[in-house]
């Protein structure tokens, strides 16, 4: 999904939870202002689908929840809402809130040319100051290539890219499964073809 900045004028938190309701589409909340969240493309929407089914079966009957694209993330200690494709919350100060969850262990964003810069920069140094964020993964809607940025136990962060044949071991949630596991049946199309 592609955050575009809307015309509206700028909300305070609680105006903008109010205006969301009362709208079709969502919106990111990033200092006062919102941003609409437009569609992806088909391999964006799949992929997202099946990574959340992955981790969703993974965890059923666990303490940890699974949350589409549909969650909003607060970003701790600020009144910045996004909306991540998938992410994944263990933390119990997260089932007393309805709106949206603030201290996940796992984020995922299926990259788009629009977005990719943004996931990769502003919006991973956003989520980054969260504690709890152990796993981030960036995932290509192109190619079979997923990027994977763990917080060591010294709190800095490595980079571990997979690609095909690779196995993808996600410490936060304790999964391990092949990369192809993501990207069953997805076709990519030449980019000469998809215009």
């Amino acid at each position: 999904m592609v955050a575009v900045r809307d015309n509206t004028p700028r909300f305070t938190p609680e105006e903008y939870f109010a205006w969301e309701e009362q709208q079709l589409e969502k919106h990111e909340y990033l200092g006062g202002e919102v941003y609409a969240m437009t569609g992806g493309t088909v391999n964006h929407s799949r992929i997202a689908l099946k990574f959340g089914a992955l981790l969703d079966n993974h965890l059923s009957g666990g303490v940890c929840q699974t949350a589409n694209s549909d969650c909003r993330v607060n970003i701790v200690e600020s009144n910045d809402y996004t909306y991540p494709d998938i992410s994944v919350t263990c933390d119990d100060r997260d089932k007393i809130t309805t709106q949206y969850i603030t201290y996940p262990c796992l984020i995922i964003e299926v990259l788009s040319k629009s977005t990719e810069a943004y996931d990769r920069g502003g919006k991973f140094r956003m989520y980054r100051q969260n504690p709890v964020l152990q796993d981030y993964v960036l995932v290509s809607s192109e190619k079979i290539e997923i990027d994977l940025y763990r917080k060591t136990e010294s709190g800095s962060w490595e980079i571990i890219n997979y690609q095909v044949g690779d196995t993808i071991k996600l410490k936060s949630v304790n999964l391990t499964f092949p990369i192809e596991r993501i990207y069953e049946g997805i076709s990519f199309v030449p980019e000469t073809e998809s215009k």
